[in-house]
């Protein structure tokens, strides 16, 4: 019987090889690849580059992947004939054309973390979301710098209490964000998207353990308009769903409408904001801060502006970012992985997967 060659992609942290160690060495080659290559769809990505990836991914019967790090687009799928088995991390991954897989007859496996109920992820996410409010709104990062390298206080932080937070996009996540700033720090919310109505937004409220209206009338969460919500949010945090229609749904126009005092934070998928947009506003100092754990390009180049700008000096706006930590918990990625080693000794046995994408 011929050794299945594994490969494992994206895990910065390593935390799979632990998990991955446990298959049997006399069936299995598994190698780590750490780094991740240009995203083989995106269009600055030169042809070289692009065949760099089909070599490095072309001799593995089984590849592992992290949630939405290294597409697969039907171009690349085309082109790795040994591939017999894609799996993923988390139970959706947009990254992956699963019609290319499925003609091709190549089963795709998400993994769940079974140790905790409902999505582990979303959990995660919205605490780091946030928390990069707290730190855009309380100067922690450029504080944090000024007291080691010998200052002190950089400037006054400003106040969330009776603030209005607009988010855009009222799912799971939306709710979450909006319960903890509504509930702990007296914001009031609005939404917006585009097909949300009030209705819907007062079902949110109620399943939230909300009264639908407060004590003075106004709804708990208030819905309003897209113009309404970039000119009066004092914080806009962006939780939609990237799709082909939600792709650049925040541009030029609706950043231009911003308060200069207010403060723009995006966990959620980076191409749902014109990147190019988002920078000039910034350079310009049209608002407070940006806060950016998601970017339209990852992991971030060296030489992207929002690595080498000087960002809070010379009239900039200050911007505090994180490379996509949003669901990065060591808990939930062990209970991913294991998932995922569980599925691949199925498949060798001829049994059936759990999760299947398709």
């Amino acid at each position: 019987m011929s050794i299945i060659k594994i490969a494992v992609l994206d895990d910065y942290q390593g935390i799979s090889e632990l998990k991955f160690k446990t298959l049997d060495p006399a069936k299995y080659e598994v190698t780590y690849f750490k780094d991740t290559l240009l995203p083989y769809n995106h269009p600055d990505t030169p042809q070289d580059v692009k065949d760099k990836l089909v070599q490095r991914l072309g001799p593995f019967t089984v590849i592992s992947t992290m949630r939405e790090r290294t597409p697969f687009p039907g171009d690349l799928v085309a082109r790795l004939p040994n591939l017999k088995l894609l799996l993923t991390t988390g139970n959706r991954n947009l990254a992956l054309d699963l019609d290319a897989f499925k003609a091709r007859g190549i089963p795709v496996v998400g993994a769940v973390d079974k140790a905790v109920a409902g999505s582990a992820g979303s959990v995660s996410t919205t605490e780091h979301c946030v928390a990069m409010i707290l730190a855009a709104a309380r100067n922690i990062a450029q504080d944090d710098h000024a007291v080691k390298s010998g200052g002190w206080q950089t400037g006054s932080a400003v106040g969330l209490h009776g603030r209005v937070l607009g988010t855009v996009g009222l799912g799971r996540l939306g709710v979450a964000v909006a319960k903890i700033l509504y509930q702990a720090f007296g914001m009031h919310v609005v939404a917006w998207s585009p097909n949300l109505t009030q209705e819907v937004a007062d079902e949110k409220a109620r399943a939230a353990g909300f009264l639908v209206e407060n004590g003075q009338g106004e709804k708990t969460f208030k819905v309003v308009s897209k113009e309404e919500l970039f000119r009066t949010a004092d914080v806009i945090s962006i939780h939609l769903v990237l799709s082909d229609r939600s792709r650049g749904s925040i541009a030029a126009q609706d950043l231009s409408l911003m308060k200069p005092s207010s403060i723009f934070i995006n966990t959620s998928r980076g191409p749902l904001v014109v990147e190019e947009d988002l920078l000039y506003a910034l350079e310009k100092g049209q608002i407070r801060a940006a806060a950016l754990d998601v970017f339209e390009l990852e992991p971030l180049p060296l030489d992207s502006k929002w690595r080498t700008t000087n960002w809070g000096q010379d009239g900039r706006s200050h911007v505090l970012l994180t490379p996509h930590m949003g669901y990065v918990e060591q808990s939930t990625l062990e209970g991913w992985y294991e998932h995922q080693v569980e599925n691949i000794e199925r498949w060798e046995k001829g049994e059936a997967l759990v999760q299947n994408l398709c």
